[in-house]
């Protein structure tokens, strides 16, 4: 089956690089271009990985990731952080109090994303019970 992953930013050249790049190596790709556009796609369509810029109108990156850790439905889906800022916020709280996956400072390289995504969706096994946990850490 197709991994589907949801690409939210509010920039439109780099939504559509990034979009063409995980296209190109088979996933299937939603698009939204703020955050509130994109918790209307994750409740539709729960995808398997939430790729989401930090600042956006409407609802930012940390907002939406916030949502998507309150919703029982929602919470195991991996999130990755994108960020122009990424000297400025602390990681390890990001990942501890809102469950971020991984923070990628812009610039990026698209392929570099493609490179996460991969790696997250087929190397950590995210279900309901394992993604709410630390990594290492068991039941």
């Amino acid at each position: 089956m197709t991994k589907r992953i949801l690409l939210c930013d509010d920039e439109l050249p780099i939504l559509r690089a990034v979009e063409f790049k995980l296209k190109k190596v088979g996933f299937s790709v939603m698009v939204a271009q703020n955050g509130e556009a994109a918790w209307a796609v994750i409740r539709e369509s729960l995808p398997d990985l939430i790729v989401s810029d930090y600042q956006m109108p409407i609802l930012d990156g940390l907002g939406l990731a916030k949502r998507v850790r309150e919703n029982p439905t929602t919470q195991h889906i991996p999130f990755i952080l994108l960020t122009g800022k990424g000297f400025e916020l602390d990681q390890e709280e990001l990942r501890a109090r809102l469950g971020i996956t991984r923070v990628l400072s812009k610039p990026f390289s698209p392929r570099e994303l493609v490179e996460q995504a991969t790696e997250i969706l087929q190397g950590a096994q995210y279900n309901s019970e394992s993604a709410a946990k630390p990594c290492g850490e068991t039941g």
